[in-house]
Formats: C-alpha cells, structure tokens, sequence
C-alpha cells in the first residue's frame, strides 16, 4: 500500500468512529477545552466551525471570546496557509470561499493557540486531516515567526495508532477530547 492508500484507509476508519461518537454526544464535549483555554485568557486564539461530525469547539470560543480576540478559518486558495477573521457570538455572517461560512467583516490576525479539527490522532501528537495541508501550512509559518499551540480537538474514540504521517505534518502540543487533556508540551 502507499502512503496516500494507508492515509485512505486510516481516514475511512477513524471517520466511523467519529460517527459514533457523535451520536453519543451528550452536549458537554467542549467543557474540558474550555478550561484549557482559561489558562489562555486574552490570547489571540482561534478555532473552527464544526462540519459533518466533528466536534464542536463553539462554546469553548464563544467564552473565550470575552477575554480575548477568537478567529475562525478563512480558506483563501488551494495549497495556502489559512488566515484568521475575527469572530464572535452572533457576529454577521457571510459565504466565503470554498462555500465556508466566514465573518461578515474581514478582520485578520495571527494566531497564538490554535484549536485544530482532525479525523484521528495519537497520543505522540500526530494529526490526520483531512488531507488538504491546510493546518500543516499554517501551523509551519506561524511557528517560523512565534511560538504557536496547536490543540488538536477530538473525540476520544478519534484516537488511532501507527498513524501514516508525512514529515510535512505539524505536531500537535496537546489533545483535548471530551474525557481528557493529553498535555504533550515539555515542562
């Protein structure tokens, strides 16, 4: 098998899980996250829009958002890092690229704490996407200027082993799913 056929057959089998454990998602998925993010406060961070069964980080934002500058993806081409528009609570919307929902007013920023959507991951820090490189790009030009935490959000049931990683693939520092924080920053 090549490495796109084992990214493949990884990412079909993680995205049953994450069915799963969407379905037995009680509502309360984001308190952990919310007191990662408390050690955080005032911190640009920023987070994402849940599709299909990922997780959803929005409450998490949403209190975050009163402490500090809370962003959201922006996709501006194919093959580029992403860029980062100011979101809040009930913030007007609009369509943006790629069909995303993005803040009606663009107001960009970079980033210090990055709440990052996976399809699975493991417990050394390893992260699969979706297979776009978009999080890859930008978690690389982002560490190239300052330090940047990248939280990769997940259901337990997400986590894999032996994932096929590329040497490309950024790290994550820490993994937050809805029953507990793996802190993989040394202290």
């Amino acid at each position: 098998m090549t490495l796109e056929e084992l990214k493949q057959a990884a990412r079909k089998a993680a995205f049953e899980r994450r069915k799963l454990a969407k379905q037995i998602d009680n509502g309360a998925s984001a308190s952990l996250l919310s007191s990662v993010l408390a050690g955080y406060r005032g911190v640009p961070l920023a987070g994402y829009f849940p599709i299909r069964t990922e997780i959803d980080p929005m409450p998490a934002m949403a209190e975050a958002s009163a402490h500090g500058p809370v962003g959201v993806p922006v996709i501006t081409a194919p093959a580029q890092p992403l860029l980062f528009s100011r979101w809040e609570p009930d913030c007007a919307m609009k369509d943006g690229p790629f069909g995303a929902r993005i803040p009606a007013v663009d107001d960009y920023f970079e980033p210090e704490v990055l709440i990052v959507p996976l399809v699975a991951f493991d417990r050394a820090g390893g992260r699969l996407g979706y297979g776009g490189g978009f999080y890859d790009r930008t978690l690389e030009l982002l560490r190239s200027k300052r330090a940047t935490l990248a939280i990769g959000f997940a259901y337990s049931l997400q986590e894999a082993e032996d994932l096929p990683l590329e040497l490309t693939d950024q790290p994550l520092d820490m993994i937050v799913t809805e029953t507990e924080i793996i802190d993989l920053i040394p202290r």
